[in-house]
C-alpha cells in the first residue's frame, strides 16, 4: 500500500532547529556513507552554519502534527567563472524514515529550485551522491537532474588533527 503524500510548509532553518538538523546530519552520514561524526564537531559546524547562512543555509520540512521537523536540506554556493553566475549545490539532504517516500524532498527541492531561479546570478542546482545510493539517484532523477559527467575526488582533513 503506497504512504500518502504530505504536503510539508518549507520554511528557512532558525538557531532552534539545531538540535534536529544536527541529528538528521548525524543519520545522514551512519545511513548513507557508514560514518560516525564527532558530535562536538557536528554540533558547532551546524550552529556556525544557522548564524551565518551566507556559509550554509539550511531548509526544514514540517508537517501538521509533527513537533519537530521531518526532512532538511541545505545549500552551499559556488561561483562558476564560466557562467557567470553563482550554483547552488545541495547538501545535508535527509528525511526521516517514516516521511520518506511521501513527497517530503520533492517540496523542499522545489521550494529551493523556486528560490534558485528567481536570482539572476543562480545558474544551476547541483549535487553528489554516493554511487551505491540508488534510491537517492532515483529520487533526483526523477525531479529532473541528470548525472552531471563528474567524479569527485577530494583532499579532506579536520583542523586540528593529523
Amino acid at each position: 500500500m503506497a504512504r500518502a503524500t504530505l504536503v510539508p510548509r518549507i520554511r528557512p532553518a532558525c538557531p532552534a532547529d539545531l538540535v534536529v538538523i544536527v541529528e538528521f546530519n548525524r543519520r545522514l552520514a551512519l545511513e548513507t556513507e557508514a560514518k560516525v561524526l564527532e558530535p562536538a564537531t557536528l554540533e558547532a559546524g551546524v550552529a556556525i552554519a544557522l548564524a551565518d547562512p551566507d556559509r550554509l543555509r539550511y531548509w526544514v520540512a514540517e508537517v501538521p502534527g509533527e513537533a519537530q521537523p521531518v526532512g532538511q536540506a541545505a545549500i552551499t554556493r559556488e561561483w562558476s567563472d564560466w557562467r557567470n553566475g553563482w550554483i547552488w549545490w545541495l547538501q545535508s539532504v535527509y528525511v526521516a524514515g517514516p516521511f520518506r517516500g511521501r513527497g517530503i524532498f520533492r517540496a523542499l527541492y522545489r521550494q529551493i529550485h523556486t528560490e534558485a531561479r528567481a536570482l539572476p546570478d543562480v545558474t544551476g542546482l547541483r549535487l553528489y551522491v554516493e554511487d551505491a545510493n540508488e534510491p537517492a539517484r532515483g529520487t533526483y532523477q526523477a525531479l529532473g537532474m541528470k548525472p552531471g559527467g563528474y567524479s569527485v575526488y577530494e583532499d579532506l582533513w579536520i583542523p586540528g588533527r593529523g
